[in-house]
């Protein structure tokens, strides 16, 4: 039918020509397959950048990028060549065409980026989720009845601006000391374990980090084959935007044949094993994505699922949140499956959208994808979880504050008993406030700061 507000349109995947960069103009076809050349040549700072892209990029953007490294960012550099490869994919990049694109907007944030007047809300905090203060043991949160998060690693094979992890994962920069794991690695995972055996309450065990690709393969196939071990584990997720990022790791012979193994364990448990990527710009998925994923589903797992992070000049609009479920589902075999807004963490105001746009956002994508594949738009609500965006009791549109309740006790309320009646604050992104409200919250500013004073 003609005339809809979004028209669907199947768009084979293409890898982008590499060799467009200066920097990877000799780079054979062997040699980008290849998962040990991809790590040894990520992008850790503005001199590899300017290594990769050399004169196509002038002076203003690395100090736009390096400033921001300074003065703002959350997290460092890590780029692999292929994630790299898919900023402006279609064209020799110049600096207007990588300050608009999608990728490089929230894996290589620029100073200019940044909201001027609220670069972070005031509400904002470095573990927005209080994931920490939910660890059974270090390392496992355990905020839901039934399910837990296993962080095994505090590293990744990239690194996303807007990482939810941020006061945990990765280099620590300027503005933000990381923190540190206490334990060795193995009493850390071994105390998991512990855990999860006395706690049959349990079903549901998502394994991350940090990113699972960086963790040395026989010690997470152990930590996955201990987790079929106990009776009461059904579910197992692991996480990893490295699927998408560094799709060789997932096509190495030795994470195939390991899979494989697992995924046969799994099936004579009745337990289901999926892999969960993030992936939140269309342009991201190539060829060697879906043959990743392919490569995965052949193993026997149950499934590869999508969650991405609704970001603002990413995929914040029906058509680009369309065409990237419409790719994943299409092209790559990889199911939609949440968009999370994104948290509350300092220094990502640019990035978010108010709970209407999310309701806003949620209504257009609606009647395009078949229902097992239209992906539902989530808040991650402090001390709640995630909530469906239609899901909020309150809604103070003018202020940009909306108000949650929840079903079940975390694990930091077991003797609270206002926990199930309370209502929870979750906040907009000032900008996007109606003046009213805009001047409201600066009144607030300068208020606390003539108290501060």
């Amino acid at each position: 039918m003609d005339g809809q507000p979004y028209a669907y349109a199947h768009r084979p995947l293409v890898e982008p020509d590499w060799t467009r960069l200066p920097g990877y103009r000799d780079v054979t076809p062997a040699e980008w397959e290849d998962v040990q050349w991809q790590r040894a040549h990520c992008v850790k700072n503005v001199k590899q950048l300017r290594d990769v892209y050399g004169d196509l990029l002038t002076d203003a953007f690395y100090e736009d990028v390096e400033r921001d490294q300074a003065e703002r960012a959350t997290m460092s550099i890590l780029l692999p060549p292929q994630m790299v490869n898919t900023m402006v994919p279609d064209a020799v990049p110049t600096d207007e065409a990588m300050l608009a694109d999608p990728v490089r907007r929230y894996m290589l944030p620029a100073l200019s980026d940044r909201d001027p007047d609220w670069p972070s809300h005031p509400h904002a905090e470095r573990d927005s989720l209080h994931e920490a203060e939910m660890w059974a043991v270090e390392g496992l949160t355990h905020r839901y009845p039934t399910k837990v998060l296993a962080e095994l690693l505090s590293t990744c094979p990239q690194y996303c601006g807007h990482c939810t992890r941020m006061d945990l994962v990765g280099n620590s920069t300027p503005q933000v000391a990381k923190h540190k794991f206490d334990l060795k690695p193995v009493d850390r995972l071994d105390a998991m374990i512990s855990y999860l055996q006395r706690t049959p309450g349990v079903r549901d065990v998502v394994v991350s980090g940090g990113d699972v690709a960086n963790m040395p393969w026989p010690r997470l196939e152990s930590f996955v084959a201990r987790l079929l071990e106990i009776e009461s584990v059904r579910d197992i997720r692991l996480a990893t935007k490295a699927l998408m990022g560094l799709p060789q790791h997932w096509l190495s012979d030795e994470v195939r044949a390991g899979m494989t193994r697992l995924a046969t364990v799994a099936r004579s448990r009745g337990v289901s094993i999926a892999i969960h990527t993030h992936v939140n710009a269309a342009q991201q998925l190539t060829p060697l994505v879906a043959k990743a994923a392919q490569a995965m589903l052949e193993t026997g797992i149950r499934d590869v699922r999508n969650q991405g992070v609704l970001l603002r000049g990413v995929n914040a609009t029906p058509k680009d949140l369309l065409d990237l479920c419409f790719a994943l589902q299409d092209e790559a075999g990889i199911l939609p499956y949440y968009f999370y807004m994104c948290d509350m963490i300092p220094g990502s105001e640019h990035w978010r959208v108010s709970v209407a746009e999310a309701q806003r956002l949620q209504h257009a994508i609606m009647g395009y994808l078949p229902g097992f594949a239209t992906p539902r738009i989530v808040c991650d609500v402090p001390y709640v979880g995630k909530r469906w965006v239609h899901q909020l009791d309150e809604y103070d549109e003018v202020r940009g504050i909306s108000y949650w309740t929840k079903n079940y006790r975390t694990s930091v309320e077991r003797d609270d008993a206002d926990a199930l009646t309370r209502r929870y604050a979750y906040y907009d992104p000032i900008s996007s406030l109606p003046p009213e409200g805009q001047a409201w919250w600066a009144s607030q500013r300068e208020r606390e700061g003539a108290l501060v004073s």
